[in-house]
């Protein structure tokens, strides 16, 4: 039997990091097995799902590189199927209508919730005859003996009793569908063997089954992960930061450190911490995933990102860096090479938005300079060093690494001072107290005109501040 998996979001919102992982299981285990992936977008909600929200889920997708096989399918295309399978269940005699109230079913629901017990619909149609032509739902007439027992591919054996669940509605009184009763007629239409989906839908799954059963459905096995918590232990939401995919692309991090870190969040191979994706395909498993919720760490996230951008090749990340610094107004083309910008600077940043950020000063003269190193670094002993090194910097013609070098170490045996009395301002005076590497390739890269020019801003700094010390 070929393996057959699908992700199956509802296009009410972004595609959240919860929603990722989901994607990234069931791809990686339709690769895992020569199978095939199928991407299917719930949206019979038909007041919640918004075209906006499909659009944001295939680009979520498709930034993560999870291809799908077959699809999108969108349930709204299917309504007729639906509809046929509905009637089914009506001919022979597994659902029935019912023109219950909301207010019935919220006194309802107040007696059982005052008496202690789970709310749960009291079958109070079930044997009624309710005219097709009043307002109504449609219920699947659900066993009220014996047991459900899913045998979860993560979770284990889990048992339902029948009569725990209720007749749950399967045709909303709009004459839409429900998320039970299409999921189990696209599951099956669709051949889908591994249903991998988060364990909030594992009250559901007796219910589909208990369908499936009644129409002579095959059963796809079932594997319901665990949830993602914070770092506090609540559930994952908006006040942990980011849990939208796209933002993490905003925010400046790689999606193959974003795959990364959603793989290992409840899933782990030893103590490996670093995949590719072909090792992905290669060492996942569904019995390698933890029964217990796993805990996003935002730090954890960041180091795999800072990885990526150290390893990744140079070329890529320039790439990828270009729109970061877009968004502060930086044209790329119009300073030193950005692959050399790269190569010099990213082992100082844990994300590309970091990256461009200290990377600014290589572009253009920056506003203000560090307070903290302008203290350090441009005091009055400062001023002789910097007016040395600007004569014998503005003396070269080719403007290179060994170049520069030779004429700061031409300038401090001068001076006989020691190269931090040299190197500390001049570095504060180039980079405004950025990030950066050796002084000579943080020169070259500057350019002349720029490091000259910054040299006398710096010189005119200390100077004003000596002016405006007390006598």
């Amino acid at each position: 039997m070929s393996v057959r998996t699908r992700f199956a979001p509802s296009p009410t919102g972004y595609l959240h990091v919860g929603g990722a992982r989901t994607a990234l299981f069931s791809w990686l285990y339709a690769r895992k097995h020569g199978g095939k992936f199928v991407l299917r977008i719930e949206d019979t909600d038909l007041e919640r799902s918004t075209q906006e929200s499909v659009n944001a889920i295939l680009e979520g997708m498709t930034w993560l590189n999870l291809e799908y096989d077959e699809g999108p399918f969108y349930q709204t295309h299917h309504f007729e199927r639906y509809n046929e399978i509905i009637g089914e269940l009506m001919d022979k005699g597994l659902a029935y209508r019912c023109n219950c109230s909301k207010e019935r079913l919220d006194e309802l629901r107040e007696q059982q919730m005052a008496n202690k017990q789970k709310p749960r619909y009291d079958g109070h149609c079930r044997n009624r005859e309710v005219s097709a032509d009043e307002p109504h739902v449609i219920r699947f007439r659900n066993p009220t003996e014996g047991e459900v027992v899913v045998d979860d591919l993560i979770r284990g054996r889990v048992v339902f009793s029948n009569s725990e669940l209720d007749d749950l509605i399967i045709r909303r009184s709009d004459g839409s569908p429900t998320y039970n009763l299409t999921v189990i007629v696209d599951d099956t239409d669709m051949g889908i063997t591994h249903v991998i989906r988060g364990d909030d839908h594992l009250n559901n799954t007796p219910r589909q089954i208990n369908m499936m059963e009644a129409l002579g459905l095959p059963v796809p096995k079932y594997a319901h992960v665990p949830m993602i918590l914070g770092d506090d232990g609540a559930r994952l939401s908006k006040r942990h930061g980011a849990v939208s995919v796209m933002q993490y692309l905003k925010d400046g991090y790689l999606p193959e450190a974003l795959l990364n870190y959603l793989v290992r969040l409840g899933w782990s191979h030893g103590d490996q911490e670093i995949f590719s994706v072909d090792e992905m395909i290669q060492l996942f498993d569904l019995d390698g995933i933890n029964k217990a919720p796993a805990s996003f760490n935002t730090d954890k996230l960041r180091w795999l990102n800072a990885h990526y951008i150290r390893e990744s090749d140079p070329k890529r990340i320039a790439h990828l860096l270009s729109p970061h610094l877009g968004d502060l107004d930086i044209d790329p083309a119009e300073g030193p090479e950005l692959v050399a910008v790269v190569e010099a600077q990213r082992e100082r940043a844990d994300t590309l938005v970091e990256l461009a950020a200290i990377s600014a000063f290589y572009y253009r003269d920056f506003d203000d300079y560090d307070p903290k190193a302008a203290k350090r670094g441009l005091k009055a002993a400062a001023l002789e060093p910097l007016r040395a090194v600007r004569v014998t910097l503005a003396e070269i013609e080719d403007w290179q690494r060994p170049a520069i070098k030779e004429a700061m170490d031409a300038t401090v045996s001068v001076l006989d001072i020691g190269f931090g009395k040299l190197g500390q301002p001049l570095r504060v005076a180039v980079t405004g107290g950025n990030p950066s590497p050796d002084l000579d390739l943080t020169l070259a890269l500057v350019g002349k005109e720029a490091t000259l020019r910054r040299i006398d801003r710096a010189i005119d700094y200390i100077q004003a501040s000596l002016a405006e010390e007390p006598a």
